[in-house]
């Protein structure tokens, strides 16, 4: 079993190194599954845990479960890896890296699509700091995924397709309350936007690392679910009012005030791409607010599960 540990840790690095990152890590998406398990019913458990058995990976993701995994956590575990699966498309052999918009963009056919749909993992909403003209936020986009794959979920619509769905609903939920999936500084540096901080440059010697990446690595890098349970296990607990909110829409506006207000702050992210050096106050505050949405992130994850799986 270490060997596959290790390979999965190799890979998580190398999708890293090679593609724009568009979401929280493997670490980030795999505690939210963790969250969202805990309070997931006995028979919404099973149910998800039939559903996953129909994705095509599922072989490969019982040979990731860490070795000595007790029997009675393997779902937990394989509930987890799957919310990873989105992410794992971009580096798989048969995925196309298609163009936003594309005539397949918006389709929901299931595991016979290749497509990677690599804009359905954020909402580019814009906004500006220096008066620069703002323009429409694409669609198809997390947001109107979200819709059609939670009406696929609640109707008598063929299981496959609902495992298809299901593995993105578990990985969307977590990407859209991340602040910088939902938006996109315009600027006279970048008048389309900065990809939601991918444009903005860090420096720690050397000056490699991106606003967008700092983020996703909040809760954990790595590609090991004990890892995730670690993280899991001292999440601060979610409001319940809010974690009762099952509104995609509200969920975006709230990744998005928190990125106007705690990613863009100035000092210590000024104006243009940077590089930037980020305060020790600031990576204290980012902490606090990752921990923050990957809980709320889990609870909205199982009521929507709870309520709308059929």
């Amino acid at each position: 079993m270490k060997i596959y540990r290790v390979l999965a840790l190799v890979l998580a690095c190398v999708v890293a190194i090679n593609t724009p990152l568009f979401g929280w890590g493997n670490v980030g998406h795999m505690t939210v599954a963790y969250a969202a398990y805990q309070k997931l019913s006995p028979t919404a458990k099973k149910r998800v845990g039939d559903l996953l058995k129909l994705n095509p990976d599922y072989k490969k993701w019982t040979k990731m479960i860490p070795a000595g995994t007790a029997a009675k956590d393997r779902p937990m575990i394989l509930f987890m890896i799957a919310a990873t699966w989105p992410d794992q498309i971009k580096s798989e052999t048969g995925y196309t890296n298609d163009p936003e918009g594309g005539p397949g963009s918006s389709q929901n056919i299931g595991y016979s699509d290749h497509l990677q749909h690599r804009y359905w993992h954020f909402v580019d909403t814009p906004f500006s700091q220096d008066g620069t003209p703002l323009g429409a936020i694409p669609a198809p986009n997390a947001e109107t995924q979200m819709a059609a794959f939670r009406a696929v979920l609640a109707s008598s619509d063929p299981d496959p397709l609902k495992s298809y769905d299901l593995v993105w609903l578990l990985h969307l939920v977590g990407d859209v309350h991340q602040p910088l999936h939902a938006a996109t500084r315009v600027s006279k540096t970048d008048p389309n936007g900065d990809r939601g901080g991918n444009n903005v440059t860090l420096c720690k010697k050397p000056c490699k690392s991106e606003l967008h990446a700092f983020w996703d690595d909040l809760p954990g890098t790595g590609a090991d679910p004990n890892a995730a349970v670690l993280v899991g296990k001292k999440l601060p607990k979610p409001d319940a009012t809010l974690a009762k909110d099952t509104g995609a829409a509200t969920w975006i506006a709230e990744s998005f005030a928190a990125a106007k207000k705690s990613v863009y702050v100035n000092p210590p992210i000024g104006p243009g791409d940077g590089p930037f050096t980020l305060t020790a106050a600031y990576r204290a505050d980012a902490h606090k607010i990752a921990s923050a949405r990957v809980a709320l992130a889990g609870a909205r994850l199982a009521n929507v599960i709870n309520n709308e799986l059929k």
